[in-house]
């Protein structure tokens, strides 16, 4: 046989030695982090990897250790800086002395990470998650959803011990109104690698009893960049902006704005800003009613003394006609009443006249009457026996 003969260990020995010429010095690489874990030690462990930007292979994979002498301090400046822990799937520009053992292989010691890299990453990562729905015209999709006018079914999605669930339910059921609500709580992680995963499963529960509720409610009060980094997922982004019913968010503080907040129905900055948002559209339905209800009576009431001074003037006019006809007819009866009294005998005979009479019936001429007839003669103050002669 020719050629040299190595045993394993002069191989990889040569191996090292090849290692350690071609990089005698510490060296920046550029990696995604497949796993990191720190032991109790507080040595930190990663794997980092390499992918085709196009079909997500993997082109390449490395062992990386971070001694625990460094480990601490280092992490410090890196959550100070970037806002986030240093965790999987974060991409990271780190300085590394190349490493080979013969009998551990090739690995990465790591000095220090670059945090302006990894926020720089992180920002272009939102960004391209942001581009993605938009292509995708996702962004306004879930605000396209009619919410109820007065929605008082809620599905929440927080963790139950979350200060601003609490903080939510104190001022949503404690409103100053006494308007009631339903709420149910869909229990989910709300911060790290895992809370994307579960929030979306929270929101396939809800979306199984969709009729129960007007809308859901993704609560998470406050926290750091690093744990509200979970809100700018791709996979959550979509689910809420396809979400069957208004999804509305309350997540961190005043300053953050999050892709699930972009795609949401709506979104409040804290939790109690969004149980302000539900009793502030039912005071102001309450206003309305009232207000409402005063112009109604006040126009009830005008209407109602129009009408009282309508039907007292048709009174007024009524009663003078009546007057009026009444004075009418006893003026025509006072004249019927002169004219019969000036016909009634006993006034003409008051002025001097008689009244003669022959056997009971009046004499109006002498051709009645012959010599010899009894007569009677009627005066005012009596009557009067005669014979015609």
């Amino acid at each position: 046989m020719e050629g040299t003969i190595y045993t394993l260990q002069q191989l990889l020995l040569g191996v090292r030695d090849a290692i350690d010429n071609a990089f005698p010095v510490s060296v920046w690489v550029k990696g995604e982090i497949a796993s990191c874990s720190v032991n109790r030690s507080g040595h930190c462990y990663m794997n980092l990897i390499e992918k085709n930007i196009l079909t997500g292979a993997l082109l390449a994979e490395v062992r990386a250790i971070i001694w625990s002498s460094r480990y601490r301090s280092l992490a410090t400046r890196f959550a100070s800086e970037t806002g986030r822990n240093i965790e999987d799937g974060m991409n990271i520009l780190a300085l590394a002395t190349v490493q080979y053992s013969e009998l551990y292989g090739l690995s990465l010691i790591i000095e220090d990470i670059d945090p302006s890299f990894t926020a720089g990453e992180a920002f272009l990562e939102r960004q391209r998650t942001i581009d993605r729905l938009t292509e995708e015209g996702m962004m306004d999709l879930n605000a396209q959803h009619q919410m109820p006018a007065l929605p008082r079914r809620l599905a929440v999605i927080s963790a139950a011990t979350a200060a601003g669930y609490g903080d939510f339910m104190e001022h949503l059921h404690g409103n100053p109104y006494g308007f009631r609500f339903y709420s149910e709580l869909f229990t989910a992680p709300m911060q790290g690698a895992e809370a994307p995963a579960g929030i979306i499963a929270a929101l396939e529960k809800v979306a199984e009893r969709a009729g129960d509720f007007d809308a859901v409610l993704l609560l998470r009060g406050g926290g750091s960049a690093t744990d509200l980094a979970c809100f700018d997922n791709y996979e959550l982004a979509l689910n809420i902006a396809q979400f069957p019913m208004p999804v509305l968010t309350a997540i961190g503080h005043e300053r953050d704005l999050h892709v699930a907040d972009m795609v949401a129905f709506e979104h409040l900055k804290t939790p109690t800003a969004l149980a302000d948002y539900f009793v502030d559209i039912f005071a102001t339905e309450d206003y309305a009613l009232q207000t409402l209800f005063g112009r109604l009576s006040l126009a009830v009431r005008t209407k109602a003394g129009e009408q009282r001074q309508r039907l007292a003037n048709c009174v007024a006019r009524v009663r003078g006609a009546v007057n009026l006809h009444l004075a009418s007819e006893r003026q025509r009866l006072d004249m019927i009443q002169y004219r019969i009294g000036a016909l009634n005998p006993a006034s003409i005979l008051a002025k001097g006249f008689s009244l003669t009479l022959k056997d009971g019936r009046r004499v109006t001429s002498t051709t009645q009457l012959s010599a010899g007839d009894d007569i009677t003669i009627i005066l005012a103050d009596g009557n009067a026996k005669g014979k015609v002669l």
